[in-house]
């Protein structure tokens, strides 16, 4: 199955639909379903926020459920499991069983929960026990350089446990805009939780109380827009309802990555959300230091192919979580780029910087890896020539209208 694109040509204008935030959803209906009720509107259509939902209400009478591909519900479903004393097996698919969960899985055992591993020794399928969260634990040191799902998860069973939890963070912690926002949630739902030092977060026990939330849109789906005019013809605007100017997302940080790369940002306070509109390139600030995307990992394939296609030489730090997100991402956006005549060269130990030589859009074939932020950060490639995405299905995960919303404005 593949997606053939081409430009209708002309400035890009409209109106783009985003999804609801799938980071905000899965969050908030964990804590619903701890808090005991609450409604929550604007929830996001990816699949990854539907199985979710399935799965926490499956968990009542099935004792065999599967994640799929879905690393957030792996991670989260996990925690809960472990909390509600459930009995049976959890699964995923081929690549979820080649993704490590030993640090989280560490982690509930020592508050007592009863998980084995099925297949292999640190990874899924899980094999729950039943029983309680009852053994008291203070602290938990809890390495912070893999996920910070890991965190987040076992953070939000803190205020259910009798002794509330303390996370002791250890070694560098990416993606700490998302411990905010995990925080940020709990303290929505009633929770008493805090980051207490950089390197502890804490959550009394006490519970949680039911809440109503309306989820922001997502700033992730967002880049893609960011990354459309960039590429468009002069003249371009796009208009994104749904965004916040006082976000608790990380990645509302393309805002300003992406004012250097041609696009500035106007916040809408009446109509709610953004316009985006093209400025001329501010390549300075970029090249005077690397950016670090240790706090917004999702954003990098977006920004490296803008910067590959404008001949931007700029530099990337902060990637290891890429490594094994759905697919190796860095090593996927390497291959992908040269097929262009550019690239992502790893120039110093865990710093990669962006390299063009003739880069032309002239009907490329692009390989998705089973990861939907490949197909969303190539597509704006388009708007240079044909071009297509093999596996398009992929953007199911988490922006299901994503081609919907690019024919809308004339790519198809």
């Amino acid at each position: 199955m593949h997606q053939n694109l081409t430009w209708a040509g002309g400035p890009l204008q409209g109106t783009a639909h985003l999804p609801a935030s799938k980071s905000e959803s899965n969050r908030a209906l964990l804590l619903q379903k701890l808090a005991g009720d609450g409604t929550l509107t604007n929830l996001s259509e990816a699949n990854d926020t539907v199985l979710m939902t399935r799965l926490l209400d499956e968990a009542a009478t099935a004792d065999l459920l599967d994640a799929q591909d879905a690393g957030t519900v792996m991670r989260f479903m996990t925690a809960y499991l472990a909390a509600s004393g459930w009995r049976g097996v959890l699964t995923g698919a081929a690549r979820m069983k080649q993704r490590p969960i030993a640090v989280l899985v560490d982690g509930l055992r020592a508050l007592g929960a009863t998980i084995d591993y099925v297949e292999r020794e640190g990874y899924p399928p899980l094999r729950f026990g039943g029983g309680q969260l009852t053994t008291p634990a203070a602290e938990l040191a809890v390495r912070g350089d893999i996920s910070s799902q890991y965190i987040s998860a076992l953070l939000m069973l803190g205020p259910v446990l009798p002794s509330g939890l303390q996370l002791r963070l250890t070694g560098p912690v990416g993606s700490r805009p998302y411990i905010h926002l995990t925080l940020n949630l709990m303290r929505h739902f009633g929770a008493a939780a805090e980051e207490a030092a950089p390197d502890l977060v804490a959550a009394q026990p006490g519970g949680y109380r039911p809440a109503d939330y309306e989820v922001e849109s997502d700033w992730s789906a967002a880049s893609y827009w960011y990354a459309l005019v960039a590429l468009a013809p002069a003249g371009s605007s796009i208009t994104l309802p749904g965004l916040r100017a006082q976000s608790w997302q990380g990645d509302h940080v393309i805002q300003h990555i992406m004012t250097s790369l041609g696009v500035a940002t106007e916040f809408l306070p009446e109509a709610g959300g953004v316009r985006l509109t093209q400025v001329p390139l501010a390549t300075e600030s970029l090249l005077a230091q690397p950016l670090d995307f240790t706090d917004c990992p999702d954003l990098a394939q977006t920004v490296a192919v803008v910067a590959a296609a404008l001949g931007v030489p700029l530099r990337l730090t902060g990637l290891d979580s890429l490594y094994i997100k759905e697919t190796d991402r860095v090593a996927a956006v390497q291959t992908e780029l040269r097929k262009f005549g550019g690239d992502m060269v790893e120039v110093a130990s865990g710093v990669f910087e962006i390299q063009s030589n003739g880069f032309a859009v002239n009907g490329q074939e692009i390989e998705t890896y089973e990861d939907h932020r490949m197909a969303m950060a190539f597509a704006p490639l388009a708007l240079r020539g044909p071009l297509t995405i093999h596996e398009p299905q992929v953007v199911r995960k988490s922006y299901p209208s994503y081609w919907r919303e690019l024919a809308k404005v004339g790519l198809a």
